[in-house]
């Protein structure tokens, strides 16, 4: 696919840095863990591992799927979407609104473009073919 359009290019870049930040965390767990300051070492680890795994996945959604023009692309890129919601949340009924509110303004950030119509033309077309 040549020409993107701008919703599809957003959906993208938010998902990407989604993956780029959760694969992130999941090595700064995993530094941390090796220096010792982990109080579980078996849940650091594999906390560290999921976050790898889940940003690593994230950043092939972004690349491969949505920036591809693949269709599979918006369903995991849309369940991420919905899944930050209740954890944002979580954040902002926790105490901590600085974490929070920036996470819901990127999730909905997210969910606008991945369901915005020129994003659904461009990874489904108009709806005459089939593939």
């Amino acid at each position: 696919m040549s020409k993107r359009p701008l919703s599809l290019l957003v959906a993208a870049v938010v998902v990407a840095l989604e993956g780029l930040v959760t694969f992130g965390l999941g090595g700064f767990v995993a530094v941390e863990t090796a220096r010792g300051l982990a109080d579980n070492v078996t849940t650091a680890i594999a906390e560290a591992v999921f976050g790898m795994l889940i940003g690593a996945g994230l950043l092939w959604v972004a690349w491969g799927g949505l920036l591809r023009g693949e269709r599979w692309g918006r369903t995991p890129s849309v369940l991420t979407q919905i899944f930050l919601l209740p954890v944002a949340i979580t954040l902002i009924d926790s105490g901590r609104p600085d974490l929070g509110i920036p996470l819901v303004a990127v999730a909905v950030i997210g969910l606008a473009a991945l369901l915005a119509p020129p994003t659904t033309k461009a990874l489904y077309g108009d709806g005459q073919e089939t593939r």
